[in-house]
């Protein structure tokens, strides 16, 4: 079976949290639409309502609200998602997945509706790269160390600058043409 990663924004404090949970265990969303709510004891968020945002399918390709269905198609945008314009009124025909979670999808994106009884903190387990990121922090960074002045050479010689040879122009006379005879 396949890992649906979940993306989870929390408007309170501004934070996303990233989880992933094995497809068999979130099969309750398959059928689910953008903008449809879910509770989040399916994911291992006990007391919490979450709304579906949006997400991407195995290639990366964008769900897109307006397109109906677990299809892919090229759609012509002129808004996000899957397409931001940089001029005004620009369009650009761009490949998007349809607004229903299906099992081709691997990321959901998510945003907490209704908050449960314990902190959203205390719920998500922190990665442990961002443990190992956070104790380097908290030890001083070493600065390193300037040579002594012995250490430098006394004159630093400055290259020589070079010339190229200035390559001969020789004058060519133009041809000579002789009258013909006609």
């Amino acid at each position: 079976m396949a890992i649906f990663k979940f993306v989870i924004s929390e408007p309170v404090s501004r934070k996303s949290f990233q989880t992933e949970v094995e497809q068999n265990k979130a099969a309750a969303l398959i059928g689910k639409k953008i903008g449809e709510e879910f509770n989040g004891d399916v994911i291992g968020l006990n007391g919490y309502v979450l709304k579906i945002t949006g997400g991407t399918d195995k290639d990366g390709f964008p769900m897109h609200p307006a397109l109906k269905g677990n299809v892919r198609k090229k759609l012509l945008l002129s808004t996000p998602p899957g397409f931001h314009p940089l001029q005004k009124g620009q369009r650009r025909r761009k490949m998007v997945r349809g607004n229903t979670v299906s099992e081709e999808i691997v990321q959901i994106n998510a945003k907490v509706i209704k908050v449960g009884e314990k902190p959203f903190d205390q719920l998500m387990p922190k990665k442990a790269a961002e443990e190992k990121t956070e104790e380097k922090k908290e030890e001083a960074p070493k600065q390193p160390e300037k040579p002594k002045e012995a250490e430098k050479p006394k004159e630093a010689e400055k290259p020589k600058k070079v010339e190229a040879p200035k390559a001969e122009t020789t004058k060519t006379e133009p041809a000579k043409t002789e009258p013909t005879k006609e």
